[in-house]
């Protein structure tokens, strides 16, 4: 058994993908019309057959409250690896993303939370150098 998707529920699903592509630096993988929504996913660009990430509308009536207690205790809803926090702390910061816990050393590792503007609390973490 392997992770091949998983999801992050977005308010609008364009917007989402332009932050995760344009900002954060993913790639497009799929983008198939159902409806009102699209199977819309994106990979990271350093593995691209890797897991793909889903943009899945947060439309359904569980995920507000859901988002809005992690929101709440500024708990984030997922993480994604970095090479150096600090160095794509400060890129992102370049590129106007909004942090609201900055770059900080726990134990073994290095982690930032930032706003991903679709709703969501993301983490950004690495290991500690040696």
């Amino acid at each position: 058994m392997r992770i091949t998707v998983t999801s992050v529920f977005v308010d609008d699903q364009q917007k989402a993908l332009e932050f995760y592509t344009e900002t954060l630096g993913f790639v497009a993988k799929n983008d198939v019309p159902l409806g009102e929504y699209r199977w819309l996913t994106v990979v990271s660009a350093e593995a691209e057959d890797g897991v793909e990430l889903l943009l899945e509308p947060s439309d359904h009536p569980a995920v507000a409250p859901f988002r809005a207690a992690l929101m709440a205790d500024g708990i984030p809803f997922t993480s994604f690896g970095v090479d150096d926090v600090r160095a794509e702390h400060d890129r992102l910061t370049a590129l106007g993303v909004r942090f609201l816990q900055e770059p900080r050393q726990t134990g073994p590792v290095w982690t930032a939370v930032l706003d991903d503007t679709c709703g969501n609390l993301i983490q950004i973490a690495s290991a500690a150098a040696g």
